[in-house]
């Protein structure tokens, strides 16, 4: 059971599985920005929703950090996100609408901070991703950071988290999908990759890069070249870069 403090991951949890909502809890009085409407929306479904008396702490941290709905006074009680359970249910570039769709997918190679993995959620959820796929082993865990971060991202974007990626890459392969690894040392620059066929794109960890057997699997494997003083970015921003050049106009 997760404790979700964004108003905007609850309200996305509410869309897309109220089911697992088990229980609000706000202020009492009026609920603090956003959570009215989760609250609104929680009654509809028929969803506890617990009015908590503030104590003197609670009020003076309001007063400090002024947006009340972030700093987790009013909090939601929501299952874990089952996810997707195979590979090959995620790696579809083929929908019955649309036999020749392409798309953009993510595989996320041990990442560990999970801010970082929130981030990379919400953007992904911006720009339409397909799907991601997350490593079960040496990554972040499914936190409720990771849900609060992305702020609704988990919701709307199906994932799947598999014990083995190279053996996901290669049912990636065969779906159809072509790989693009990322790395700060290729000389081949992002700009020359075009959103002109359905990707799979591998964003590595965020000290050790890509492992060398996700490497391997790669068709292509581009940069982002620095054009300042500083030379590396964080990962959910580079990815956030890449996200965006290979996202269908």
């Amino acid at each position: 059971m997760l404790e979700l403090r964004n108003p905007h991951s609850v309200l996305a949890a509410l869309k897309y599985r109220p089911e697992d909502v088990r229980e609000i809890r706000v202020p009492a009085g009026q609920p603090p920005g956003a959570w009215a409407d989760v609250v609104a929306a929680a009654r509809i479904e028929k969803i506890s929703v617990v009015a908590q008396q503030l104590d003197a702490g609670a009020r003076r941290g309001q007063k400090t950090h002024g947006k009340s709905e972030r700093i987790g006074i009013a909090t939601a009680m929501v299952c874990d996100h089952p996810g997707i359970p195979t590979p090959g249910k995620l790696l579809n570039p083929a929908t019955e609408s649309d036999p020749n769709s392409s798309g953009l997918w993510l595989a996320l190679d041990c990442l560990q901070d999970p801010h970082n993995v929130g981030a990379i959620f919400r953007t992904a959820a911006f720009f339409g991703v397909r799907g991601i796929l997350l490593t079960k082993d040496r990554s972040a865990p499914m936190t409720p950071t990771v849900y609060d971060v992305a702020a609704g991202g988990v919701e709307s974007v199906p994932f799947c988290i598999v014990p083995n990626l190279a053996r996901s890459l290669e049912i990636a392969k065969k779906a159809g999908l072509w790989l693009l690894g990322t790395s700060e040392h290729e000389v081949t620059s992002y700009v020359d990759i075009l959103p002109d066929r359905p990707w799979l794109l591998v964003i590595g960890n965020e000290e050790k890069g890509l492992r060398r057997l996700t490497l391997d699997n790669c068709d292509v494997v581009c940069g982002i070249p620095p054009q300042g003083d500083v030379t590396s970015l964080n990962a959910s921003v580079a990815a956030a870069i890449m996200i965006a050049r290979l996202s269908p106009t």
